[in-house]
C-alpha cells in the first residue's frame, strides 16, 4: 500500500510512535519506538533499543500497528501491517545515523524548552537510552487508519 506524501512527512517529523503487537496468549502490547524511516511503497522502519516483549511478539506473530498522534494539529494516523525483525548486523547505516540524528534532537530540544521556560532538568531521559538499537521493525503496511477527527476531514477525504 502506497503513502501519501501527507503521511510521510507527518512520521518522519514525529519523535516517536506507539507500536502494538500481539503475544502469545492474544493479548496487546504496545510501547513507544523510533521511527527512522518512511517511505511511499508503504515501508516503515521503527528502532527497537530492546530484546524484550515487542521482539518476542513479533518473534510469534508479525502482525503488527504504529500510532501517532499531534494533538496541536488533531491529526494522527494507525498505519497496520506485517513486521520482519532485521538483526542488528542487518541494519542499513543510514537507519543508525537517522536515530543518532533524532536523539541529539531530542535532546537539544529538551534543553532549549527548560532555558525558554526558565526550568532547570536533572535528567535528559534520551541521554541514558542505549547506545544502539537491539533490531530494526520492517513494517510492510496494508492499511491505514486516518485518526482525525470527522469534522477536519478536508472534503472528498474519507
Amino acid at each position: 500500500m502506497n503513502l501519501s506524501k501527507d503521511i510521510i512527512f507527518f512520521l518522519k517529523n514525529q519523535h516517536f510512535v506507539i507500536v502494538s503487537t500481539i503475544s502469545q496468549d492474544g493479548s496487546i502490547h504496545c510501547s513507544a519506538k523510533g521511527i527512522v524511516g518512511v517511505y511511499e511503497d508503504g515501508r516503515v522502519y521503527v528502532i527497537d533499543l530492546y530484546h524484550n516483549r515487542t521482539y518476542n511478539n513479533l518473534k510469534n506473530n508479525p502482525i503488527v500497528s504504529i500510532t501517532q498522534v499531534d494533538e496541536h494539529t488533531f491529526k494522527g494516523y494507525t498505519l497496520k501491517g506485517k513486521a520482519k525483525i532485521v538483526y542488528k548486523e542487518d541494519i542499513h547505516d543510514e537507519y543508525l545515523k537517522e536515530w543518532e540524528r533524532k536523539v541529539l534532537k531530542r535532546i537539544s530540544d529538551r534543553l532549549i524548552k527548560s532555558v525558554q521556560r526558565e526550568t532547570a532538568s536533572n535528567s535528559h531521559h534520551e541521554a541514558h537510552l542505549p547506545a544502539e538499537p537491539k533490531y530494526l521493525i520492517e513494517i510492510d503496511v496494508d492499511d491505514i487508519v486516518d485518526l482525525s477527527p470527522p469534522s477536519c476531514f478536508r472534503e472528498g477525504k474519507k
